[in-house]
């Protein structure tokens, strides 16, 4: 009897193995392997067509030593847009869905779909639209309007004065920001168990924002932590705006963030071994935030 059972276990196991092994190999060649080799290639010198050349730490010490670019313009502006689109996108992500949660279906299925649709947009697609708006002549829907009604008496070229050209990129990525995690917070909110609610308020919640605090956030931490990964995820990999609108650098680096620094000198400069350890410090300021976000969101047990 027990040998029946070993033999039904070992054919369970292949059974599973058989189903994850497409994941597992898809995990493998298009997540893990690029990861490992961009480690590898970090503490080398690599112009893409002669054999890397091993440097050690070089690399990582001409970033923080060196790099007046990085040090000056890309960290504090990626940190400025990953507070603003990652953060207040997340609380935004969170109130609009707490907004839709109240109301009748039909309306908070058009709503959700007006809201998530920008993110599904392609990066050509939102260069087209936001340069017609930013267009830098009185042609430009933006200009034009604050001509007419009297706030600026001649154009603003938009996409190249340095003084605009990150709001706009903010302003960009909040609009498009509303992607799965949104969707994934509006479902949490709609699946709370109203019993919660009542015995809420016989041990003396009052309000809804006592509600919120209590009972709804508590009661859908695994999609609060979905959404917040997501989020971090999100903000951090998101370059393609700046390089749509202004090109790559941005001028005076005023929109330059670490995945354009990464593509900077990657694709159009070719010093892949730099490119490599710059994108491995993105990847450990990615894990250090999503490990935050896992302590304040994940089950403590």
């Amino acid at each position: 009897m027990a040998r029946s059972n070993v033999g039904k276990r070992s054919h369970n196991n292949k059974a599973g193995y058989a189903f994850v092994f497409p994941y597992a190999a898809l995990f493998t060649i298009f997540i893990l392997a690029p990861v490992v080799m961009a480690v590898i290639l970090s503490f080398t010198n690599f112009n893409a067509i002669q054999f890397p050349r091993f440097v050690g730490l070089l690399n990582y010490i001409n970033l923080i030593t060196s790099d007046d670019v990085f040090m000056k313009y890309v960290l504090p502006n990626t940190v400025k847009y990953a507070l603003i689109v990652g953060v207040g996108g997340y609380v935004l992500a969170f109130l609009l869905a707490f907004g839709l949660a109240n109301l009748p279906k039909a309306p908070r299925t058009v709503f959700a779909l007006i809201l998530y649709s920008p993110s599904m947009t392609s990066g050509v697609a939102m260069s087209v639209l936001w340069k017609i708006l930013f267009t830098g002549d009185q042609t430009g829907y933006l200009n034009s309007w604050l001509m007419d009604i009297g706030v600026i008496n001649e154009p603003i070229i938009w996409l190249t004065n340095a003084q605009f050209l990150l709001p706009i990129v903010i302003i960009i990525g909040l609009w498009s920001s509303m992607g799965v995690g949104f969707l994934s917070i509006l479902a949490g909110l709609l699946n709370v168990d109203e019993s919660l609610y009542e015995a809420a308020a016989i041990d003396g919640v009052k309000n809804r924002f006592q509600e919120m605090i209590y009972v709804t956030i508590p009661s859908m931490k695994p999609q609060m932590l979905f959404a917040a990964v997501m989020q971090i995820v999100g903000a951090f990999q998101n370059g393609t705006i700046a390089t749509m609108l202004a090109g790559n650098p941005t001028p005076g680096y005023a929109a330059q963030l670490i995945v354009n620094h990464i593509e900077d000198y990657g694709f159009i400069r070719y010093e892949m071994g730099y490119a490599a350890c710059v994108s491995v410090i993105l990847l450990l300021i990615v894990q250090i935030f999503s490990s935050v976000s896992t302590r304040l969101f994940g089950e403590k047990d």
